[in-house]
């Protein structure tokens, strides 16, 4: 009897486990550069692991402001959760990631300082995975946002015009009201970028710089490099590098300034004298409204009658507005800068010259001119300030 009772209990207590399964295992990610496990949460402790950015950690219980994790070696502690992100932003990067993988390279950067990738273009968005100094990366996009004010700051109003002078015993005219116009915001820009890890997110653009030869930057006239192509190479053996196989370049360039509603406003490629054992411009187009990617690749001329015509030469390729398209507006939640209408421009580079593809009939012109940027000289001065530093 006491046997048939305790075997119907053991069924019984099988069944509700049954119905009650185990729950799912949580984790969590490690946010901070390093950081360590603790044996207990308290002002006296021991540490009982180490563990880096990007760790996958099991979560074992959750208390106020810490969790006790367990790691991929079985070690076990307690860590702040400020120091790691949620299922969740993980997964968000993981899609960014798996969304942009064939997504073409605009460009290659080097990061200036320790940073955050972010979900989204934002200071105030989730963040991950931490980047070291001197990281390489690949640009993908460009967003441009508003920067936030910080809390409580006032936005200045437009200063009333001074009284006419009237004359003499005259009463002063009234003072004209002024519209309650504020001035325009300030914006900045983000990447979105993909490490040598093949992690992807978006960065603030002040926190790195686009990888350039030093025998370029010099050249860059106050404006910003933003991508730099090489479209071939030279032998020089009487050259100073070590290597003698001089690469020549295609680069776009834009004003130090945030915000801009183009990528680049003009195009430079820099040839190699063979006498001189220098760079010297080769070609130059500017006051445009340009668009990366810039494509390069060799390519025969499919329009020309000359003996090089169909001889595979060095292309490159790059969009620009057309002048009928209409204001390019950003997108103000995602950031993203998408032009109407625009120009396909192709060149090719035969020895030291450029010339431009055609087709027969083919009109040129047409292309949209920026607005003169005012504070380029002043950004730019600002740029080089904080790049010694």
């Amino acid at each position: 009897m006491l046997v048939a009772a305790a075997l119907s209990l053991a069924t019984l207590l099988g069944g509700c486990s049954r119905l009650h399964p185990k729950p799912p295992a949580q984790y969590v990610y490690v946010t901070a550069k390093q950081t360590f496990l603790r044996d207990r949460v308290a002002a006296v402790s021991n540490r009982t692991a180490t563990v880096d950015n990007g760790d996958k950690l099991e979560v074992l219980e959750h208390g106020r402001r810490f969790v006790k994790v367990q790691t991929a070696k079985g070690e076990q502690g307690w860590i702040d959760e400020k120091a790691v992100a949620t299922q969740e932003i993980f997964d968000q990067f993981e899609a960014l990631k798996q969304q942009h993988q064939a997504d073409p390279v605009v460009a290659n950067a080097v990061v200036r300082d320790e940073v955050y990738m972010h979900s989204k273009p934002g200071r105030d968005t989730d963040r991950f995975y931490r980047l070291a100094e001197g990281e390489k990366l690949k640009l993908l996009a460009r967003a441009t946002l508003e920067k936030p004010l910080p809390p409580g700051t006032r936005v200045a109003k437009p200063a009333a015009p001074a009284p006419a002078a009237t004359a003499k015993g005259a009463k002063p005219a009234p003072a004209a009201s002024v519209p309650d116009v504020p001035p325009p915001p300030v914006m900045e820009d983000w990447w979105l970028v993909r490490d040598s890890k093949g992690d992807t997110g978006w960065l603030y653009s002040r926190m790195m710089d686009v990888d350039a030869p030093d025998a370029l930057t010099r050249y860059a006239e106050g404006q910003r490099i933003v991508g730099a192509y090489i479209l071939t190479t030279v032998n020089d053996p009487d050259a100073e590098q070590a290597d003698k196989n001089i690469p020549i370049y295609v680069t776009v360039m834009s004003p130090y300034k945030a915000g801009l509603t183009y990528d680049f406003d003009q195009v430079r490629v820099f040839t190699w004298s063979v006498k001189k054992h220098r760079y010297e411009t080769g070609f130059r187009d500017k006051n445009i409204e340009g668009y990366v990617p810039v494509t390069i690749k060799m390519a025969p001329d499919p329009y020309g009658k000359s003996a090089t015509a169909t001889t595979p030469l060095p292309t490159f390729t790059y969009r620009v507005l057309a002048d009928d398209a209409g204001p390019v507006i950003p997108d103000p939640v995602t950031g993203a800068v998408v032009p109407g209408k625009t120009i396909l421009k192709t060149y090719r580079l035969e020895g030291n010259y450029v010339h431009r593809i055609l087709a027969p009939g083919t009109p040129t012109g047409g292309e949209a001119h920026p607005e003169p940027v005012s504070e380029k000289k002043k950004d730019a001065k600002a740029a080089a300030k904080h790049k010694k530093h």
